[in-house]
């Protein structure tokens, strides 16, 4: 059985996710390269998108900020933001995260799909009850998603996020259930 997640990243407060980061400009005329950390960019990007800026480190952040247009390119997203016209208003969005409120986020269709905020924080733990540690982070790999799950010592280790380690995402009591092979939830040497 194969799980997937969506809109990857959230903020600590659980109130919004993570859906693209400024990378740098493209050109003379405003437009920046986004580096997509959603499953839904042409509707993250869409003309009249509103998106919240912040930046990492608490620097100042330019607070909301409207897509005017936006197109694929090379694995990334190229977006012209409403208000910036040039290259110097562009260079300002350098590094700048993107979000949207998660009560903006539809429910997945699909029961085996789940969105990054809904498993970050979840308790972890074997079938028999055994506390496992939590769910730090979701990252995605190559053949597909890996839990962060950080152990009870406080070592983090990766945990593949497919039915058959993770039989169990109970959302509402708050874990999943783990049922991993041999040596997975050991640290690395």
């Amino acid at each position: 059985m194969t799980r997937s997640t969506t809109d990857a990243g959230r903020d600590p407060g659980n109130t919004e996710v993570l859906v693209g980061v400024v990378v740098r400009v493209h050109g003379l005329r405003g437009e920046v390269v986004v580096e997509s950390r959603t499953d839904s960019p042409g509707e993250r990007f869409a003309p009249g998108a509103v998106l919240r800026g912040r930046r990492p480190r608490g620097a100042a952040a330019p607070g909301t900020l409207t897509v005017r247009s936006a197109r694929a390119h090379s694995g990334r997203w190229l977006v012209l933001f409403e208000g910036v016209g040039d290259r110097n208003g562009a260079e300002e969005l350098r590094g700048v995260q993107l979000l949207v409120p998660t009560a903006e986020l539809a429910e997945p269709e699909d029961p085996e799909e789940f969105h990054v905020h809904q498993l970050t924080g979840l308790r972890a733990e074997l079938a028999d009850g055994t506390p496992a540690g939590s769910v730090a982070d979701v990252v995605h790999g190559p053949g597909g998603s890996l839990l962060v799950v950080r152990r009870p010592a406080g070592h983090e280790v990766l945990v593949p996020f497919v039915g058959a380690i993770v039989p169990t995402v109970d959302l509402d009591g708050g874990r999943v259930v783990l049922d991993p092979p041999d040596g997975l939830l050991d640290p690395e040497d």
